[in-house]
């Protein structure tokens, strides 16, 4: 736990309901409770930023834990946005992975403006070699 000012950074996934009500407030799809009583212990990595026990901001990283990793719930709290917060997660996130096995392939995918944040800590586009695709049922 790392504490900047009443900021308080955490490596450990957030609550089923903080998790979900994060999402939406941030803008994410929003996600069932089944789905994320199964998907968040299951978490490689997770990182919490809270103010005054608040989850205000989070990211995970997911995946098989040798050869390939995904890098997914980058979310801050709408009214807590433009302070940085996204890069702290990112910094958090980042210096996990440069613990993982040589070789690991680490992947996201960037809504938007998140590209530009994600290129400051080495993500870069893979298009046009690969596309990034989703399933959904």
């Amino acid at each position: 736990m790392e504490i900047q000012g009443k900021l308080v950074i955490r490596h450990a996934p957030p609550s089923v309901q903080q998790y979900l009500a994060l999402r939406v407030q941030a803008g994410l799809s929003p996600m069932s409770e089944e789905g994320a009583a199964i998907g968040l212990p299951r978490s490689i990595f997770a990182v919490t930023l809270f103010e005054d026990d608040v989850l205000i901001g989070m990211g995970r990283v997911i995946g098989d834990g040798g050869c390939f990793f995904q890098v997914t719930d980058i979310a801050v709290q709408p009214s807590h946005q433009g302070r940085g917060l996204g890069k702290i997660i990112m910094r958090e996130i980042r210096e996990f992975l440069d613990t993982l096995p040589d070789k690991a392939y680490t992947s996201l995918i960037a809504d938007g403006e998140a590209a530009r944040l994600y290129a400051q800590f080495g993500f870069a586009p893979v298009a046009p070699r690969s596309q990034g695709m989703a399933f959904k049922r």
